[in-house]
């Protein structure tokens, strides 16, 4: 059985960060660097028979603004549907039900966050950033 669950405590930080560190957006982060970005976002745990097979997390204001990050399933459990139920599950968990505007990046997961109304910016002239 899937669930979803918001306690931080029940996250598997290791487990976490054995994938994320991998990952194209996140490649070396340190686990000291993930426990931070846990401890300053409202995390999700996807669980399988309470063993976790995911996460995602949102950083956000928890009224106008939302940014989805780190959001993955691991590899032999995708194609079940289950990036779809944590997409749905973040999106409409009463926490955040307020937020105006919600935003992402993404290399490969376009397809995913479409079904959710997700789209290119609108007006990315006006969007900047500082890389340090």
């Amino acid at each position: 059985m899937i669930t979803f669950s918001t306690n931080q405590t029940r996250l598997d930080v290791v487990f976490i960060h054995n994938f994320i560190s991998k990952s194209y957006w996140a490649k070396g982060r340190t686990l000291e660097q993930m426990q931070t970005c846990i401890n300053n976002s409202w995390n999700v745990g996807v669980y399988l028979n309470d063993t976790q097979i995911g996460y995602g997390r949102v950083v956000t204001d928890f009224f106008q603004f939302a940014y989805v990050m780190d959001v993955f399933i691991m590899p032999d459990e995708r194609g079940k549907g289950y990036s779809k139920r944590l997409m749905e599950f973040m999106l409409n968990a009463p926490e955040l039900k307020d937020i105006n505007v919600w935003r992402l990046a993404t290399h490969d997961a376009h397809d995913l966050y479409r079904q959710f109304g997700f789209t290119p910016l609108e007006k990315p002239e006006n969007m900047m950033e500082l890389i340090r």
